[in-house]
């Protein structure tokens, strides 16, 4: 989300996690399903359209243009990001970084893009990269930045659990620091498991200790959000843990999440 330790969506995209503590959540409560198609050809098309270089943003991403997902939580992140010039650092995060160097190329899905700081690392990489967010504000940003870099990324303006993604169908699954709403039936837990290939990865990255704190005055509860353990316990013998593991980060000395914090990671890759 290090550009962001996002995760506006994502998510919706690296920095989300921070996102989420100030009481942001961009994720409505709803079982995964595959929406109708009139509402996946509308998505492609802003999707479409963004990758010609088209302007996104108040003209170009609104829900009658393909936006999948609750529209209070789309106003929040693009208040939020309305907010300032640059949410977040402009790098990528530290964490995917370092575990995708030793990784085959391939499709990426990049959950809660935010301004497109890991898209566009990955893109300049070599992958093939999709993205989910639910800020048109944030989209418009990362659309921008890929331009100027010169790759091309595949933006979707939606929510993860809502998002029409193919099942199984990306090498590596990114999510960094992902504010993702918690709901009975699993639903985001189960939207990123499905997204993976079989052969590929799943990364989950997130503040450690997050989990554990109080409810703060602006609302944010911990028990509201999913966290690496709860996507590692629904982790059955299809898939193989690579890591699983707390250690220390220190995020970008500018934008959000300028602070040195510990880290958990969580690396599986699934088999079948």
């Amino acid at each position: 989300m290090a550009g962001r330790p996002k995760g506006s969506l994502g998510w919706i995209a690296g920095e989300v996690g921070l996102a989420a503590s100030a009481g942001v959540n961009p994720f409505a409560d709803r079982h995964q399903a595959w929406p109708d198609p009139s509402a996946i050809d509308n998505n492609r098309q802003v999707t479409d359209e963004m990758a010609a270089g088209s302007p996104a943003g108040s003209n170009g991403l609104q829900p009658a243009d393909g936006y999948v997902g609750d529209p209070a939580v789309q106003a929040r992140w693009d208040a939020r990001y309305a907010d300032r010039e640059q949410m977040w650092s402009g790098r990528p995060n530290g964490a995917l970084v370092a575990e995708v160097a030793g990784l085959t190329r391939g499709r990426v899905l990049d959950v809660g893009c935010g301004e497109g700081a890991d898209a566009v690392w990955l893109a300049s990489g070599g992958w093939e990269v999709t993205t989910l967010e639910v800020s048109g504000v944030a989209l418009e940003r990362a659309a921008r930045h890929a331009r100027d870099a010169g790759v091309a990324v595949r933006w979707v303006h939606a929510e993860l659990a809502q998002a029409m993604l193919p099942p199984a169908s990306f090498d590596l699954v990114s999510a960094q620091y992902p504010a993702l709403l918690r709901t009975p039936d699993a639903a985001a837990e189960r939207a990123l498991l499905a997204a993976v290939a079989p052969g590929g990865v799943l990364l989950l990255v997130h503040h450690a200790g997050m989990d554990t704190q109080q409810v703060h005055d602006g609302g944010f509860d911990p028990a509201d959000y999913v966290w690496p353990p709860m996507v590692a316990a629904l982790l059955n013998d299809d898939w193989e843990v690579e890591l699983d593991e707390q250690r220390p980060r220190v995020a970008p000395g500018s934008g959000a999440g300028a602070h040195p914090i510990d880290d958990l990671v969580l690396r599986a890759r699934r088999l079948r």
